[in-house]
Formats: C-alpha cells, sequence, structure tokens
C-alpha cells in the first residue's frame, strides 16, 4: 500500500442529472478513484452504485453495489465525505447515483508485461508491427519471419487472425473462428493453438514481444460450414422479413449482371465494358424501364386485396373466433406510405456511384468489363443455390427451407450513424444500396441477449476465450460496426481469461464522443489513429501534440486532484495495413522523418510490416498470398526473400524505436512541437525531473525530392541547454543496386533506397548540422544555434539536451529542498554541502513561530492594506492586479492556471519574463521583522536558484515553492486555533482561514487601547512614532471596500462576526482584546457604528450595543473560565457623555459596570445629537437625522427608538440622489422597536439574570427616577415583560378579530413575525425581511414552536435565495432585486442604490435562517430535523462552491436577485463567512 502522499487519487464530483456516458475517464491500476457530492446533491441521501468488484469477485457487468461513504472528520460532512474504488483491475465499469439521476463509465488500463522477469511494459513504450498471418507460411518459419520485427525495435506483434479463412482469401473472412489455419502446418504436421500459445509466449519471454490478434464479431466467411447448419446466426429472409424487398432488387441487379456480361444490352447502349457517361445512362435507363417494371417491389409494400378478402370470407364462414386476438395483420406504415419510391432512386444512384468507383475512376480498382467474375455490383445476399431464372428465384420466396439461406452480406455504410444496425429492421441501407458490401462475409444476426440466439453468442464466446488464452491483447475489427453489447459479453468473457487484456480499436464513429460511447463501454485500452490521415507535415506535427505529453515547462500536478475528462490514448501508426500506400501518396524519402515524427509521440506507436522495407504498393488483404521475407543479418539489399538491417529504413526504424521506448520509459512526458518551416518538424521530448530533452528534427518529403524543388536554404535552430550528443542522424539516400521489381513468391521493398545513419557522435562529428555557436540570454539561459548543412528531404537528427550545468546543479538543489516537501521532486535532486544560513531550518520549523497575525501578512493583505505600508498588490501587465499581495493571492490565480498547464497565462509569461514577481514575494516579508523576515529569507533562498534556471521553467517551479509554502503555512494556521477547526472539514477550515483573512494588525492601530493592566496584550515598536504600542487585532468588515484606516472597523459588523470567526476558531484572546476595548469607547450607552479609532466614532446606530453584549454572553459560555471576562479592566475613553477623551489608563472599571451601565442608559433613555452635526460628519444626512434616540418602552419592555430621517440597524442606506429626490431620506428607517434589537436585548437581560444568580454580576436591576419617582426596575422584571409582550406585539395571526393586531387592513401576509413594532409609518412593521431569525436564534424562548416554523416555512419559500436571504418580500411593492449603487435616474426606490435592503440577497441572515431552522426543527421531532439538516447542508453547498471557487477565498457581502453577481458588493465579508460557520458548528 502507497504510503498517502504518493497514491495517486481523483476526485469525481457528482451532480445532479450528469450523465457523463460519453465522457471518458481513464485511470491506472493502483489509483484510488473517490466520488464525492456536488453542490446540487449536497443535503440529499445519495447511494453511488457500482459493478466494480470487491476484492475476490469476478465481474458482473449487471451486478452493482453501493459503496459506502467514508467521513474524514467522523461527522457527516457532505462537503467532504466520499466513497471510494482501490482500482486494481482493467476494464470498465458503471457508476450510477440516486435513481439513475446520473453516472457514466470509467476505464482502468491493464498493466501489460514482457520478459522472463515480467517487467512492466508501459503503454506510451508500445511500439507494434502488424503482420497478416497468412503471408507468414508455416509456423516453422515464423520466427525468422517476425524476427524482423525484433531486429527493427518494436515490442509488439498484431497479426491478423490466425484462424481458418473463407473462400475469399481475406484475413478478416473467417471460415471457422475455432480452429488454427491449417495452411501454417507443414505437410504430415497439424499444428494447433497450443503450438501458436508456445510461440507467442516464447516471443514474451526470449524477445520481450507481447502479441495481439483480431478479433471479428460482425461476420463470418460465407462459406463457414456451421452458418449454413445454423442460418439463424445470419440476416436472412426467414428471421428479418424487411429485407425481402432488398433480396428481390440484388437477384434482379445479379441477372441484369450476366445478361450485360453476354452482350445483350448492346443494343440498347450498354456494352460489358462501362466506360463512358452516356454507358451510365444506360445503366440508369435500363434499371428504371426494365428491372423495377419487372419486380415491382411496391408490391411488398401493399395489401394483397384479392387473397386478403379471400382469407376473411374463410375465417367468417368457418366461424373462427379470435378470442380478442387480430386474426388478419396489416402492417402499418406510421407516415403512411404505402412504397418508398425515394429508396428506388437512391438505389440507382448507389449503383452508378459504384460502378463509377469500381470501373472509372482513376483512383478505383478499374476492374473492367462486367462479368460473372467481376459484377456490375457486389452481391448483398448469398444464394447458395444452382443458377436459375429470376422468376424462379422469386417462387423461393415461399418456401422458408430455402429462405432462410438467402443470408445478407456484412460491409459499411458511410456516414451511417454506428450505434445503429443497419440490418435491422427501420433501416433502408439493403434496399438503398447505400452499402458498400463484402461479399464474401455474412453479417452474424445475434438479437439482443443470448437467448435470441444461443449457438451464435456460444460460438464466438468460445472464439473470444481462445483467443484471450493465446493473446496478450486483441484489436476490435471494424469496432464501429459491432453492436456494443455483443462487444461488451465478448470483453467481459476475455478479461475473464485474461485480466489485464489488451484492448486496441479502429474507429471510423467521426465524432470523439461517439468514440467515446465505445472506448468507455468496452473499455477500449489504445485507438488506432493514423500518420497518414495528415494531408501535411504541419498536420503530422499537430497529430503528435494531439495524442499525448503534456507541454514543456507544465506544471506538478496534486497527487490528489480532480478527475478530467481525456481522450483515448492512442496507438499512432506510421501506417495502417488499410491505408494506401505512402510512397504512392507521397514519396519513398518520407518513409523515415514521417516514421520519425510518429516515433517522438508521447503514445503507443507502431507501422505495417512492408512499410520499412519500402514496399511500393498496398500489401492487399484479400490478395496478396506471397511470403514476408525471412531475417538475414548478412542478407543483401538486392535479396528478395531475406531482409537485413541495410535493407530499406530498418536501421533507422529501429533507432527510432527504441528512442521511443526510451523516452517513455525514462518519463520524457513533457511534448512541443515546432514547425519550423513547411517541411521541417522538431519535436521535443522532456522529462520534468531530470530536465533533460531529446530533439528531433525531421525533414519530411510528401513530395518526390526528384520532382519537386524543396527549398535549398534551412532555417537555424535555437536550442536552450548544452546539447550532450547527437542520438542519431539519418538520411534517406539512393544506392546502386538496380530498381524494385516485383519478386513472385516475397514481398519485396525498393532496393534503390537506404538509410546513411551514425548514432552517439558528438556535434563535431555530424554531417547533418554543424554548431555555430552558444550565446547567453540572460544570466541563466545559454542557447545553442543550430545551422543545417545536409538536412535534405527524407533526413531526420536527434540531439540530447542537458541544462547548462550550473543550472542543472541548481535545479537538482532545489528539488532537494522540495523534497522536504513531496517525494516526487527526489529523482533529480541533489544533497546540498553547503546550505545557506536561511534553508537550514525546514520551513514547518519557521512556520510554528508565526503568530495569526504574522498569517494575516503572509497569505493575504488586499490592496488597501497592503497599500497603508507603503505597498500594494502585485499588478500582472497587460491583466490584472492581484486580489492579495500574500500568497493566496497568486494561489487563486495558480488554482486555474496549474489543471489546465495554462503556460501561456500573462502570469506565467510575467514570470518567464523577469524576476519581479519573485522578487516581490519574498521582499514584502524580508521588510517586516522577526519570524516573518525569516520565512521572506527562506523563500528568497528557494527564489535564488529559480533565477539561474532557464526561464521556461521558472512557472512551474515558483508554482511548486509556493504550494509547498502555503499548505506548510495552512498546517500551521490550523494548529493554531480551536480542535472545531483542527478536527473539521475542509468546508469549517476555508472559512475559518476567513478569520486570518479579516483580523490583522495594520500600520496604524484600528482599536483604542486596552488596560495596561491585562495580560497577552500585544505590543510592537510604532513603525511611526518609535515608541512602543498596542497592537491588537481588529476585524476588517469586508474586503476590498472595509479593510483599512477609518472604514475598517465597525461596532455592528465585529459582533455580528465575532463569536463565527474569534470565538469558534478558538481566538480568545484576540476576541477579549477587542469587546474590551470597544467596552472602552462606550458613550451614551451605545457602542459606536463606525469606530475611526473611538475619536472619530458615530454613536448613530441602535443595535451595536445589544450585538456586543451578545459576544460578551458568547465569550463567557464559550470561553474556558469565560466569565473572569466581566471583571477584567476596561480603561474608558468617554467616562462621561460629554467629555474628552481620556488618556489610557486615566479612567478603568469592571466590564460588568460597563455592562450595567449599558442597560441603565437604556431604561433611562437615550436622547442626543451627534457631534460635528452635518455635512462634515455625513454628506447626505438631513438635520432631523443626527438626533439619536433609543429607551425602552414601559409597556412592553421593547428597545425602541430612531426616526424616519436615520437609520439605526444594519439596513442603513441613506438615499444620496438629488435627481430622484431621495438624498437624505432612509430608505429602511426601521424606526420603532425592530426585532432583531428587541431578541437582543432579551438575551441580554435573560443573561444577566442568570448571572447575578450565579454570583457573578453584582447589580440585579436599575434605580431610576420616572413621572418624579424614584423606581427600582429589576432585571428579571423587564426579562419576564419582554417574555409576555413578544408575540403579542410581533406575531402576524391574520385574523380580524386578533385583539393584538392594531393595523389588521395592513396585513400583508400572515403566520409572519414583524419586521418592527410602532414604526412612524405603520406599514412598514409589515414587510416580511428576515431580521426575525436573528431573535429565533439568540431568544427562542420568545417564540411559540408552531409559530416560528410556520413563518420560518413562509421565509424559506420567498426570502432564501442560492447564497443569501432577500432583504425584502419580493411580493412587495418596492421589492427591487439588484443593487446598482452607480445607477443614477428618477427611480426615487432605485436611484444610487437606494433598494440597497429592499431586495438584493445578503449573506449573513443566511446564517441566522438555517441556525433558526435547525433549533425549531429539533422541538418538532426527529423526522422534521432529519429533512432540516438535509436542507441546511444543500443550502451550504452553494456556500463551499462559492468560497472554493472565489479568488477571494471568501463569501460576498450580498448578491443580486437569485444570486446573481452584485459588483458593488464586497467581495468577502466577515459577517457572511462568520455566520455561515455558526451553522456547520450547530450541525
Amino acid at each position: 500500500m502507497l504510503p498517502q502522499h504518493l497514491k495517486q487519487i481523483r476526485v469525481l464530483m457528482l451532480n445532479d442529472k450528469q450523465n457523463l456516458e460519453r465522457t471518458l475517464f481513464r485511470l491506472e491500476q493502483g489509483f484510488e478513484l473517490q466520488f464525492r457530492l456536488g453542490p446540487s446533491l449536497q443535503g440529499k441521501k445519495v447511494m453511488v452504485h457500482t459493478n466494480y468488484p470487491l476484492e475476490g469477485q469476478l465481474f458482473d457487468r449487471n451486478n452493482f453495489r453501493v459503496l459506502p461513504w467514508t467521513y474524514p472528520t467522523g461527522k457527516e460532512e457532505d462537503s467532504d465525505k466520499f466513497c471510494s474504488l482501490d482500482l486494481k483491475l482493467a476494464g470498465s465499469y458503471q457508476y450510477y447515483f440516486g435513481y439513475r439521476i446520473g453516472g457514466g463509465y470509467i476505464v482502468v488500463d491493464p498493466v501489460l508485461r514482457v520478459g522472463a522477469d515480467d517487467h512492466t511494459l508501459p503503454l506510451d513504450c508500445i511500439t507494434i508491427q502488424t503482420y497478416l498471418s497468412k503471408c507468414l507460411g508455416h509456423l516453422d518459419d515464423w520466427p525468422d519471419r517476425l524476427r524482423v520485427a525484433k531486429e527493427s525495435g518494436y515490442n509488439m506483434i498484431h497479426f491478423t487472425p490466425v484462424q481458418t479463412l473463407g473462400e475469399s482469401r481475406s484475413c478478416y473472412s473467417l471460415a471457422d473462428q475455432l480452429s488454427v489455419n491449417p495452411e501454417f502446418s507443414p505437410a504430415g504436421r497439424s499444428y494447433d493453438w497450443t503450438d501458436v500459445g508456445g510461440l507467442v509466449e516464447k516471443l514474451k519471454t526470449e524477445w520481450d514481444m507481447l502479441c495481439i490478434t483480431d478479433v471479428v464479431y460482425n461476420h463470418t466467411a460465407a462459406n463457414s460450414v456451421w452458418i449454413r447448419e445454423h442460418p439463424e446466426c445470419g440476416y436472412n429472409l426467414v428471421n428479418s422479413p424487411h429485407l425481402r424487398p432488398a433480396w428481390v432488387l440484388d437477384r434482379a441487379l445479379w441477372h441484369l449482371t450476366t445478361r450485360v456480361a453476354e452482350g445483350r444490352y448492346k443494343a440498347k447502349g450498354l456494352p460489358a465494358d462501362i466506360t463512358t457517361e452516356s454507358h451510365l445512362n444506360a445503366v440508369r435507363s435500363v434499371m428504371w424501364q426494365d428491372v423495377f417494371p419487372q419486380i415491382k417491389l411496391w408490391e411488398f409494400y401493399q395489401v394483397k386485396v384479392d387473397s386478403a378478402v379471400e382469407e376473411f370470407r374463410t375465417l367468417l364462414q368457418n366461424g373462427v373466433k379470435t378470442g380478442g386476438q387480430t386474426g388478419l395483420r396489416i402492417i402499418q406504415d406510421p407516415q403512411y406510405r404505402r412504397y418508398d419510391s425515394g429508396s428506388t432512386a437512391r438505389a440507382v444512384n448507389c449503383l452508378i456511384g459504384n460502378i463509377v468507383y469500381e470501373r472509372l475512376a482513376e483512383h478505383g480498382p478499374r476492374l473492367g468489363p462486367v462479368t460473372r467474375t467481376n459484377p456490375m455490383v457486389t452481391r448483398y445476399f448469398t444464394f447458395p443455390y444452382q443458377d436459375m431464372t429470376l422468376d424462379q428465384e422469386m417462387q423461393l420466396l415461399d418456401q422458408p427451407d430455402k429462405m432462410c439461406h438467402f443470408l445478407a452480406h456484412n460491409g459499411w455504410v458511410m456516414g451511417d450513424d454506428p450505434l445503429r444496425n443497419f440490418a435491422e429492421p427501420g433501416s433502408n441501407v439493403y434496399i438503398r444500396r447505400e452499402l458498400i458490401a463484402w461479399g464474401d462475409s455474412v453479417k452474424l444476426r445475434y438479437g439482443n441477449t443470448p437467448d435470441d440466439c444461443p449457438y451464435l453468442w456460444d460460438h464466438m464466446k468460445k472464439y473470444t476465450q481462445i483467443t484471450a488464452k493465446y493473446f496478450h491483447g486483441v484489436r476490435l475489427d471494424n469496432c464501429h460496426s459491432t453492436p456494443l453489447h455483443v462487444a461488451e459479453f465478448m470483453l467481459d468473457v476475455a478479461r475473464t481469461v485474461r485480466p489485464d487484456l489488451y484492448v486496441v480499436a479502429e474507429l471510423f464513429t467521426g465524432s470523439e464522443e461517439l468514440d467515446n460511447v465505445f472506448v468507455t463501454k468496452l473499455g477500449i485500452t489504445s485507438l488506432i489513429r493514423e500518420a497518414m490521415s495528415a494531408g501535411d507535415s504541419h498536420e503530422e506535427g499537430r497529430l503528435v501534440y494531439r495524442y499525448g505529453g503534456e507541454p514543456v515547462g507544465a506544471f506538478v500536478q496534486p497527487s490528489l486532484r480532480p478527475l478530467t475528462p481525456s481522450i483515448a490514448h492512442a496507438m499512432f501508426l506510421d501506417v495502417t495495413h488499410d491505408n494506401e500506400c505512402p510512397i504512392q501518396l507521397r514519396s519513398a524519402f518520407d518513409a523515415l522523418p514521417s516514421s520519425a515524427i510518429v516515433a517522438m509521440a508521447c503514445c503507443a506507436t507502431g507501422s505495417t510490416r512492408g512499410y520499412d522495407e519500402l514496399v511500393p504498393h498496398q500489401i492487399s488483404v484479400v490478395k496478396e498470398e506471397r511470403f514476408y521475407p525471412k531475417w538475414n543479418p548478412s542478407a543483401v539489399p538486392s535479396s528478395p526473400g531475406e531482409v537485413s538491417s541495410c535493407t530499406g529504413i530498418v536501421a533507422g526504424k529501429r533507432a527510432v524505436n527504441k528512442l521511443h521506448q526510451e523516452l517513455a520509459a525514462q518519463g520524457f512526458t513533457q511534448v512541443y512541437v515546432d514547425q519550423v518551416d513547411a517541411d521541417i518538424v522538431a519535436v521535443t521530448r522532456h522529462c520534468p525531473s531530470t530536465h533533460q530533452s531529446v530533439v528531433t528534427v525531421s525533414r519530411t518529403a510528401f513530395w518526390d525530392p526528384k520532382t519537386h524543388q524543396y527549398s535549398t536554404s534551412v532555417p537555424p535552430m535555437f536550442i536552450p541547454g548544452k546539447i550532450e550528443e547527437v542520438v542519431l542522424e539519418a538520411r534517406m539516400v539512393e544506392r546502386s543496386t538496380g530498381k524494385y521489381k516485383k519478386d513472385e513468391n516475397y514481398i519485396n521493398g525498393m532496393p534503390e533506397y537506404t538509410v546513411e545513419m551514425k548514432e552517439h557522435i558528438s556535434v563535431d562529428e555530424s554531417t547533418v548540422m554543424k554548431k555555430a555557436g552558444v550565446t547567453s540570454k540572460g544570466r541563466s539561459e545559454f542557447v545553442h544555434e543550430i545551422t543545417f548543412q545536409k538536412l535534405t528531404p527524407g533526413s531526420i537528427i536527434a540531439f540530447r539536451v542537458s541544462l547548462d550545468p550550473k543550472a542543472q546543479k541548481l535545479v537538482g538543489l532545489l528539488r532537494y529542498y522540495l523534497s522536504q516537501f513531496s517525494p516526487k521532486y527526489r529523482r533529480g535532486s541533489v544533497a546540498d554541502e553547503n546550505p545557506p544560513d536561511a534553508l537550514k531550518k525546514p520551513l514547518a520549523q519557521l512556520m510554528s513561530k508565526l503568530t495569526l497575525a504574522d498569517m494575516n501578512v503572509l497569505l493575504f493583505c488586499c490592496d488597501t492594506e497592503e497599500k497603508e505600508e507603503g505597498g500594494g498588490c502585485y499588478s500582472i501587465p497587460g491583466w490584472e492586479t492581484l486580489k492579495y499581495a500574500g500568497l493566496q493571492g497568486l494561489m487563486s490565480v495558480f488554482a486555474d492556471v496549474r489543471p489546465n498547464n495554462d503556460l501561456g497565462h500573462p502570469l506565467c509569461a510575467n514570470l518567464r519574463d523577469g524576476d519581479w514577481l519573485i522578487d516581490f514575494v519574498a521582499n514584502r516579508l524580508m521588510h517586516r521583522e522577526g519570524p516573518l523576515a525569516e520565512v521572506g529569507r527562506w523563500l528568497a533562498a528557494m527564489f535564488n536558484f529559480l533565477k539561474h534556471m532557464p526561464r521556461y521553467l521558472i512557472p512551474c517551479y515558483f508554482d511548486a515553492i509556493l504550494v509547498s509554502t502555503y499548505t506548510t503555512a495552512l498546517d500551521a494556521t490550523y494548529k493554531l486555533m480551536s480542535s472545531f477547526v483542527q478536527n473539521g472539514s475542509t468546508f469549517v477550515r476555508h472559512l475559518a482561514l476567513g478569520s486570518v483573512q479579516m483580523c490583522s494588525v495594520g500600520r496604524f492601530p484600528a482599536l483604542p487601547p486596552v488596560s495596561a493592566q491585562l495580560d497577552d496584550v500585544p505590543y510592537r515598536i510604532s513603525p511611526i512614532t518609535g515608541q512602543k504600542e498596542q497592537c491588537c487585532a481588529s476585524l476588517a468588515a469586508g474586503l476590498p471596500h472595509f479593510s483599512a484606516g477609518i472604514f475598517r472597523c465597525w461596532g455592528r459588523d465585529t459582533f455580528i462576526a465575532l463569536r463565527g470567526l474569534l470565538l469558534l476558531t478558538g481566538r480568545h484572546v484576540e476576541a477579549r482584546n477587542i469587546i474590551l476595548a470597544f467596552a472602552g469607547t462606550l458613550r451614551h450607552g451605545l457602542i459606536p457604528n463606525l469606530l475611526g479609532e473611538g475619536r472619530c466614532a458615530r454613536y448613530n446606530c441602535r443595535d451595536a450595543v445589544w450585538w456586543w453584549l451578545q459576544c460578551i454572553q458568547d465569550y463567557t459560555t464559550q470561553v474556558p473560565r469565560g466569565h473572569e471576562i466581566l471583571s477584567c479592566p476596561v480603561t474608558r475613553m468617554y467616562p462621561t457623555d460629554d467629555c474628552e477623551p481620556c488618556k489610557p489608563g486615566e479612567v478603568e472599571q469592571p466590564l460588568y459596570d460597563v455592562i450595567h451601565e449599558a442597560l441603565r442608559r437604556h431604561l433611562e433613555g437615550i436622547s442626543f445629537r451627534e457631534r460635528n452635526a452635518g455635512p462634515k460628519i455625513d454628506m447626505k444626512m438631513r438635520d432631523e437625522g443626527f438626533s439619536v434616540v433609543a429607551r425602552v418602552d414601559p409597556a412592553t419592555g421593547f428597545v425602541s427608538g430612531g426616526n424616519r430621517f436615520n437609520c439605526g440597524t444594519w439596513m442603513d442606506k441613506m438615499g444620496e440622489s438629488e435627481r430622484a429626490r431621495n438624498k437624505g431620506m432612509p430608505a429602511t428607517p426601521r424606526d420603532g422597536a425592530a426585532v432583531e434589537i428587541v431578541g437582543l436585548s432579551k438575551s441580554a437581560v435573560r443573561w444577566v439574570v442568570e448571572l447575578h444568580a450565579k454570583g457573578l454580576f453584582p447589580y440585579d436591576g436599575v434605580k431610576l427616577h420616572r413621572d418624579g419617582k424614584e423606581v427600582f426596575i429589576s432585571y428579571s422584571q423587564w426579562n419576564e415583560q419582554l417574555s409576555q409582550s413578544f408575540e403579542a406585539g410581533f406575531w402576524v395571526s391574520g385574523d380580524p378579530d386578533d385583539p393584538d393586531e392594531k393595523h389588521p387592513e395592513l396585513v400583508h401576509k400572515k403566520g409572519i413575525y414583524k419586521d418592527s413594532y410602532g414604526a412612524s409609518s405603520p406599514w412598514c412593521d409589515y414587510q416580511l425581511r428576515p431580521n426575525f431569525t436573528v431573535a429565533m436564534v439568540v431568544a427562542p424562548e420568545l417564540f411559540t414552536v408552531e409559530r416560528a416554523w410556520n413563518a420560518l416555512e413562509i421565509a424559506g419559500k420567498k426570502l432564501l435565495g442560492p447564497l443569501g436571504m432577500k432583504t425584502l418580500d419580493p411580493d412587495d411593492l418596492v421589492y427591487c432585486g439588484v443593487y446598482d449603487n452607480a445607477l443614477d435616474n428618477d427611480n426615487y426606490n432605485v436611484a444610487r442604490g437606494f433598494n440597497y435592503h429592499q431586495g438584493p440577497e445578503w449573506l449573513w441572515p443566511v446564517g441566522y435562517f438555517l441556525r433558526a431552522k435547525l433549533y425549531f426543527a429539533k422541538k418538532l421531532g426527529e423526522d422534521t430535523y432529519t429533512k432540516t439538516v438535509t436542507l441546511v447542508k444543500n443550502v451550504l453547498s452553494q456556500h463551499y462552491t462559492h468560497l472554493e471557487r472565489s479568488p477571494w477565498k471568501g463569501l460576498p457581502e450580498l448578491t443580486n436577485e437569485n444570486g446573481q453577481h452584485c459588483p458593488f458588493s464586497c467581495e468577502t465579508q466577515a459577517w457572511s463567512l462568520a455566520t455561515v460557520l455558526e451553522v456547520l458548528y450547530d450541525l
């Protein structure tokens, strides 16, 4: 078992209704495949089914099992849970999930083994050569003939079928699938499968060669004995009556052939030798005037009226009762057409097309006159009887015992749907003559299951078992027209015999998506790809790039990563046995360069026997009967029956095959193709661990150099690095051995051409090129300029290139230091004898000294924060500025660049162009003090290695250093956090990083000082004054808009976010300091909204003080010995309302006194006018808005206040548009008693009552002067009053007779809670908004469970969006869900973003909504709670997805309606992150 960091794990995200059956996922044995839930499935009960068998069990395609879920955190976390497969078996496996709501296939590659020691042969090492088995002679002669493949450097042989052939002698028309071709046995011997298997085994163990052969499932030879005995195995006129018209037409065409051959149509202008257009016209007229009238095809499509009526009459007379069954069947055409005359017209056109190709076309076979041997067209059906007239043949249609032997031939149909069987009902291929028929082969009819044709399935099963037993792999002949279910069944049988079966196929579907259907369902390992499909060298080079490898300088991918779709593994052949002869299509000179280009492809490659020997014609699979020459190392070129290394390009092919295998075995996985000029292609293969390259330059000769004028000037090439050697150089040359003459007995090639070759020579010894010199490009890049002197058409040169020695050493050292993070860097690493001081300690040790405030600098800091320090985020020229100056800014970009190897990205270009970014990353840290500077120096030392490497390598190694630093920093970060985070899911950890993102210490302290008597208060020397000062971390409200300066800290935002971001993450000291710093700014009984360091504070919000009190309560319950905070000293800035700010420590009092003061002041009533009221502090507010009022209503106990000119809650948008006349008017004043403030105040009062009872809070109430009398109001009395008043004041029953309902006429939605009580505009009370959910979470005791649930259900239906909650009921007249702060128009309700809280979907209320749902669901029982957990997980999955994808790694402040991005929103907001984290904590 591999250690986890080395194991390759691929993750497949499952999404609702995602059907990936046409997507190819390729995996290797030893990989682990994990299935995880995508956002659309999280929260749902999903089961993943697969037919991948349990260990020790046999594979059964139809046997599916459920995979168990693994929970890494031990909790049922949908964001992290996975089920997995350890892949140890090759083949195609299916998965689906839910009730087949989605699914697909995975293909696991086989592991091929060769040699006596069974060593692995990687798929990309394969070099295969095809042999026509019938040309190998007796089995005893095979080793001598096959030795040519071994000596030419091939390691796999493809045999065409070795079974008994049919009459036609086609390699693919088999008379008996179960017996070895008797021709392979010499006189007196009878070789069988054991002998063939023995030879295959010898090749494997002694020659290190594997063998594969074809399986042909589509057809059998027309003369197969078994098809005569079992005609049901083919498409005959009994089991396929729809073919009868086509058979009649086929027989008519045969009789037409015989008459034309006999010259009986000469008078009509149709001779036997068809050579002109007029002859073709004569064919047309004969068809229409003679043939079709004679055979009356339309009768097949009509009811025979006389016989049908007679049959009906007989039935009536006999009184036959059908018992409800239909007696007479009339098969009605669905389109109500009697006869498709278009089929006959199409048949004539196809007939003419066939004649043109076979007899007139230049590129066709030119068959000559029509004869019985060469008929006008190939027959579509077998006819195993003596000649008779057409009329006599028609009589046979009434004789089933005869009809069953008229079997349809197989063939192919141009442009047909490969997933449709062209012989089945519904297809018109045979009647329309669209089939290009193979007249020697009968198409096999399997039906849908083995029960439909038991003999055929059993026969082919035996055939498959024999093949899999004796061969290492199969080539699926004509795969695209093999019925898929048949191929699936047979390959399952084959893999039972040989689990690591290598499956190769040729597919001509015309579409990669359709190819994938076959590849995924059948588990095809390699698809045959043809170099001959390239029309020029440029296209040939493109195919090399297409079929394998990564780009040079590709990024190092993590071992655990998403499973991405791939293209089928290629078997790239310079020529296949089906291709036309390349010497005829191109030139003999092209044989070597084109095969060198193919050999440089990072996939399986190969050829066909005859190509290397320069056979100047196609070797026909049907007609060729000569034998292949044997290997004789001393054979002379002119010897037709022997081959040696001086024959054709054999020596060159051996060298390029050897190079191909070496490159694949040694990990040269990166590919670069350079089109040097119209004929020259340079292919680079690069090893990403040693950084060696092999560059092969091939000058193709698609046109014969004797007749085509090639350019005499060859452009120079510039090779980065040091050329170690010329691996090989070779040229096609002519020699005087006489011209080619076709031998009668042997398949001989052209002796007049050979290869002039040198291997492993120095540059100085090369005759093809000369080195012009070395140029230095920057301090690290040495480039060799090469000029060519003899790179003639038909020549190649390959050289091995390594980095400049200094760069090579530095890469080795860098890999050595990177190997502390991952063993994948060990290969190519060199230990450092004299490590620089900065690198002597492991990075993890340096990171362990950083605080979470340091981590903020290392990982985050947006542009405004960084500018405060005198810098800014890095701007990439021609692109954009990074989101953060810290590592996350780069990691977010690389997250998109890395998986796609997008080396053309502007970030990569910037890294290649200069060291600016490298220096930026290290220098910003080195300018800091302490441990951060040490990390900066560590990075600078690592980057120093980078600066001396070739520039093309810098992006991948920069990323490697970055990933290593970032992951180490995250590990260190989580160690400083609570167990909730350390043991939490990925989602929890991502959200917890929001704490690091938002909580920082800037250049200027954002918080006023806390008491010097406190322990654990951080200090520093001020970078501005040089004096010692406190440096407590503060919380930013959101990035980038509220991150620095006066707008960084807000009382309300801080305390809504504090529990989630600081208390739950374990940052208790920071939380304490923030609570006490804000306590020091209490004035008028309020906590400031905009803090402004306390000196510029604005006390214009009614809710911040209650959020502050809630956080103190949370602190006392969440933190061990948290109640001690109540006695902590608070250094008061404003001990009285109107005093000047006091110096730190001048006035101090315990926190419980400050809490009591806040409650007392509310009970007394707060009323004041803001200091400096007017445009100086607020440009937009009207004068009346500067008056602040907050008090406790004696009748209800509700905290009330505000007026219609100010907004004292979080919905605080002030109108800004003079044009729309909303300037100075709040959009949502929410005056009166806002529901969340009532809930928060109830929570606070209940808490102090409990504290007092425990002796932790010295006050039990407040003495007041009311109506001239001193009265005492106890906190328990206030608490009780709120309990009694709340539902009476806030519940909207919808009952017109409800005595508590003051304005029944304003009720818009019933069964909800009001948003406020006693607003100056009473209709505002009745608006549906999400604020009541806050009260439900902090003071659930105020609510009746059933009422609460009803209100939550309505809010869920009306307000819940993909990420946030609508801030207003969409049924409200002023609802508008799109916030546009830049829009200034005449619309009062939207101008200048007036609708900020009138519809747009804010994220932080979602947290409270979901927490309330969970709380009350639990009260309603297990079933409701389970359903609610599902809903919560489903909602949160959207937040997880957003968080993962966001370059800011955060959750936004708000979205526009239906979750659309809002450009005016903060991209990451503290309270959004915090409240979602609180939901996960509750879960």
